[in-house]
């Protein structure tokens, strides 16, 4: 005989009573809840919270960003299924979506949009998960359907703030440029900076013990406090001059930004060994792990990059190889890198866009001899992706172009315009966000003593004119050559 199926479709009233029925048996087992699936969907989000708990723990900087993606899709699937079991009136029964099935299907697809090598880790759970809840009968397929509807939907809307970063994300490898061999690191002098903070990477515990280790005739200097980086950096390079060999640098961005610099002044390669809290530019060189960086260093595997450049016309002189700023920007970057590990980069940028917003004041400066007054000013080393308030990867360093992005604050309502922008996705569409891509961009601070920020240090913008241009291709950089066949 053949199985009856307990789900009722809609078109009849003895059906609409079955219906009826069921949801009030529904409720009878939950303690008569105005919301029957609020507890499975609470375990389900449990169930997927240990998951990302797991991803992130590997100490993988993709799969940590896989986890708050998919804990993101989470919350949405979740919350859109919540409503649509919220019934419209007392005598209709909700439009019941299968919340396990949304929360399934949101997480996996969130892990699969950021880490696809991850699919083996979530893909089976997801799918066995499904495929119980139709075969025990608890659930009707077209429920099961419309819950992994939901759930994909989600993890495609996270997207829409938080944009995916390709795999082959790492800087453009052509043109490359001949660098020093060190199969043992003879002639190498590295740098260490223990005061840039934890690493993104299982390398972080004794970094300079774990550098000696791979390259033992390489000379390691670990700074310590009160020493003078810079004068190590000085130091450490005339050596690698002296010995044809190359400068090491072990750190965040702002330790990188001092070797660099100094690097291209004596005209020596650089090796950049990630050993800060978000190393940025050694992510988007493509120098994930000490052990890509060690891999070139021993092949001699090197490309070149730019330098950014601002300059006061007779006075001092800062490079910077990811970013400068003027405005409130140092302070959102502050508060958003206090929140990102924990509520991911969206969230943490839109609460700090908001902090900041509510106390700080638009800039007065002159912009290539027009006045302005802006909340902030952005100039990249390099075009960064994606378009909008939220710069995140580039994908080549040798462009020769600066990335300006400046937001208005003389725009009527510029603060509650910029926010509504930021929280909708729209901003690259929003006219009080001004973009541009350029050579060279000439400032000058008309009032007040705003700061700068460049590379993740602050100081103090000088009064009078400030011109920021690049050094094209003025640094060689070591980076594995097997990194190449991603963009070909």
């Amino acid at each position: 005989m053949a199985r009856r199926s307990v789900w009722p479709r809609p078109g009849g009233g003895a059906v609409r009573d079955a219906g009826a029925r069921a949801v009030a048996f529904a409720r009878a087992r939950t303690g008569h809840q105005t919301r029957p699936g609020a507890r499975r969907i609470a375990a389900g989000g449990l169930l997927w919270a240990g998951a990302a708990a797991a991803l992130g723990a590997s100490g993988d900087r993709t799969a940590r960003r896989a986890a708050l993606r998919g804990i993101g899709a989470v919350a949405m699937a979740s919350a859109v299924t919540r409503a649509l079991a919220r019934p419209a009136a007392a005598k209709v029964p909700p439009l019941d979506a299968s919340g396990h099935a949304a929360s399934a299907a949101a997480f996996a697809a969130g892990v699969l949009l950021e880490a696809p090598r991850h699919r083996l880790v979530v893909v089976p759970g997801a799918v066995a998960l499904t495929v119980a809840r139709i075969r025990s009968g608890v659930r009707h397929p077209g429920d099961v359907a419309v819950g992994v509807a939901i759930g994909v939907g989600a993890a495609a809307l996270t997207a829409r703030w938080w944009p995916v970063k390709p795999g082959a994300a790492a800087a453009a490898a052509p043109p490359r440029r001949p660098a020093p061999a060190l199969p043992e690191g003879a002639g190498l002098h590295i740098v260490v900076n223990p005061s840039s903070g934890p690493a993104w990477s299982a390398d972080a515990p004794d970094l300079s013990e774990r550098l000696r280790s791979l390259l033992p005739k390489a000379g390691v200097t670990v700074a310590e406090d009160g020493q003078d980086l810079a004068e190590l950096m000085e130091r450490a390079a005339l050596r690698a001059k002296e010995e044809g060999g190359a400068l090491g640098a072990c750190g965040g961005d702002g330790t990188v930004n001092v070797a660099t610099s100094t690097a291209a002044r004596i005209g020596v390669p650089l090796a950049v060994f990630p050993g800060g809290t978000f190393n940025h530019f050694a992510v988007d060189l493509g120098n994930q792990t000490l052990d890509d960086v060690v891999r070139a260093v021993r092949d001699g595997d090197a490309v070149v990059s730019d330098l950014g450049r601002a300059r006061a016309p007779g006075g001092r002189e800062q490079v910077f190889l990811n970013t400068f700023s003027l405005g409130v920007y140092s302070d959102l970057v502050g508060a958003r890198e206090r929140l990102e590990r924990r509520i991911g980069k969206w969230p943490a940028l839109v609460v700090g866009l908001a902090q900041v917003l509510a106390t700080g004041t638009p800039v007065s400066i002159s912009v290539n001899g027009t006045p302005k007054r802006l909340w902030l000013l952005f100039a990249g080393n390099g075009i960064y992706h994606p378009a909008g308030f939220a710069p995140t990867y580039r994908t080549q360093l040798d462009d020769g172009l600066l990335d300006v992005r400046a937001v208005d604050g003389a725009a009527p309502l510029a603060r509650t315009r910029l926010l509504l922008a930021v929280l909708t996705g729209t901003l690259h569409n929003s006219r009080v966000l001004t973009t541009a891509q350029v050579r060279n961009l000439r400032l000058e601070v008309l009032e007040g003593d705003p700061q700068y920020a460049y590379d993740g240090e602050v100081t103090r913008a000088e009064r009078g004119r400030l011109v920021l241009d690049k050094l094209n291709r003025a640094v060689t950089l070591y980076r594995p050559a097997e990194r190449d066949q991603w963009l070909r």
